[in-house]
């Protein structure tokens, strides 16, 4: 049967993060959840913006719980405000969605640059300091939005930061590989503590959101708008499609694990969800094991999980 956010089951009672939830994929998945009677808290940079979403999810899904919390994942002393203000008595589920693509070279509050700091620094930061909460759950999840582009990442572990050249594309494929590297050592790592979290990672698929000419993509010029927004319209699905991969990973019960939730299309780009695991970063746990050491050391976030020693497989 075909799975859609009609088969969610009712998600009463379940408390939930989603971040960059003001538009795009992450307000569709933070409507969804809400429409299934979870208590959605949308976690967003601008007050203005997230107003304007929470405003937005309670007319289109009356009687809904939502709320808005400020959050900037560019900015780590943003992330440790979001964790420090928390006033809730657990967290079931924390999706990982804001990030940043394609986009000219700048430097976080923190001096990361923009694309690994926000997508996968930031991202850490924000999983690690809610940690507390998250097991605190009787069956936390954390889903975290990859890419179908990590495939093509050349995965550098010396020129994360842009420490030599940058090139945008690269940047953007490789800070969305360690979002896979992330998932699935969180969840290895969850698993030799013997916890019951359960963290999987997903790709949406060609979508059509605004994270190629909003933001930093804002001012690159009038063809560069032209050119992207014909290319959205074309070529790219309607927004609550790219959501599926994430609601599936978000709701379905008994998905184990350490799933890669994926379109079931020609090259993940549209199509269904189901489960890829032949994909070489889910198996390269040296790799993943050097990424977190050095992303505690970056962030000063330090996870209290055990780690196995890691496998010497494929990169």
């Amino acid at each position: 049967m075909t799975w859609t956010p009609d088969s969610i089951t009712d998600q009463s009672g379940r408390l939930a993060v989603v971040t960059g939830a003001n538009s795009g994929i992450g307000y569709v998945t933070a409507r969804e959840l809400a429409r299934r009677g979870a208590h959605v808290i949308l976690a967003c940079r601008s007050r203005e913006r997230g107003t304007a979403a929470v405003q937005r999810l309670r007319t289109e899904v009356p009687g809904s719980r939502a709320e808005l919390r400020m959050l900037d994942l560019a900015d780590l002393q943003s992330v440790r405000g979001f964790a420090e203000e928390w006033s809730h008595d657990r967290l079931d589920l924390l999706v990982n969605n804001a990030g940043v693509a394609m986009v000219p070279f700048s430097r976080t509050a923190d001096g990361f640059e923009s694309q690994f700091g926000i997508n996968h620094l930031g991202t850490f930061a924000l999983t690690g300091l809610l940690m507390p909460h998250l097991l605190a759950a009787r069956d936390p999840r954390v889903v975290t939005v990859s890419s179908e582009g990590q495939r093509f990442a050349r995965f550098d572990l010396s020129n994360l930061n842009a420490e030599r050249r940058y090139q945008t594309a690269f940047a953007y494929v490789q800070s969305k590989r360690a979002n896979l590297y992330f998932a699935m050592e969180l969840q290895r790592r969850a698993d030799t503590a013997g916890l019951r979290l359960r963290s999987m990672a997903v790709a949406p698929g060609l979508t059509r959101s605004n994270v190629l000419t909003g933001g930093a993509n804002s001012n690159r010029g009038r063809t560069y708008g032209l050119l992207t927004r014909l290319l959205l319209r074309t070529a790219f699905r309607p927004t609550p499609e790219g959501a599926k991969t994430s609601l599936y990973a978000s709701t379905v019960p008994n998905l184990p694990g350490g799933s890669y939730v994926v379109p079931d299309g020609p090259f993940q780009l549209r199509g269904e969800p189901v489960l890829r695991s032949r994909e070489r970063a889910i198996r390269d746990s040296s790799t993943a094991h050097q990424l977190w050491v050095l992303s505690e050391r970056l962030t000063g976030v330090h996870y209290s999980l055990p780690a196995e020693p890691p496998s010497q497989n494929c990169r």
